[in-house]
């Protein structure tokens, strides 16, 4: 497995818990047919990224609020939010990931689960993030 499959599962993960399910790990495989065992390396980087998404939702979020300013994060598709929300975490707080493959799985994620807009959506939103930090 890899860590591009651990952060699909975070993202679902992440996007259940909106609505108040408590699936794990093996059950989110499970329920997307995914057949590859993941190591334990992989559920430790989706579960830190998870953990990192509660401790730090109020940063995250307002920053979502911030930049998609004409878009409150209360109006987002949950699919679109479950993205940003992993994304952001790993560029304001992962440096052990670079911000170009943030956004470039972030906008694979959206691809494949989000809405026809949320590729372009997802990528304006994290490109003004790392710019906004890079300035800072």
């Amino acid at each position: 497995m890899s860590r591009k499959v651990a952060r699909e599962v975070a993202m679902k993960l992440a996007f259940a818990r909106l609505f108040g399910c408590d699936d794990t790990y093996a059950e989110v495989l499970e329920k997307s047919g995914i057949k590859d065992v993941p190591s334990e390396s992989d559920i430790e980087f989706a579960e830190a990224l998870l953990q990192g998404i509660n401790e730090k939702s109020e940063e995250i979020d307002a920053l979502i609020n911030e930049i998609s300013y004409e878009w409150s994060a209360e109006r987002m598709s949950r699919v679109d939010y479950s993205i940003l929300r992993i994304a952001i975490y790993e560029i304001c707080y992962r440096d052990d990931i670079p911000d170009s493959v943030s956004i470039n799985e972030a906008v694979e994620l959206a691809k494949q689960f989000g809405g026809d807009q949320s590729p372009a959506f997802i990528n304006g939103i994290l490109g003004t993030v790392v710019k906004r930090l890079s300035s800072e």
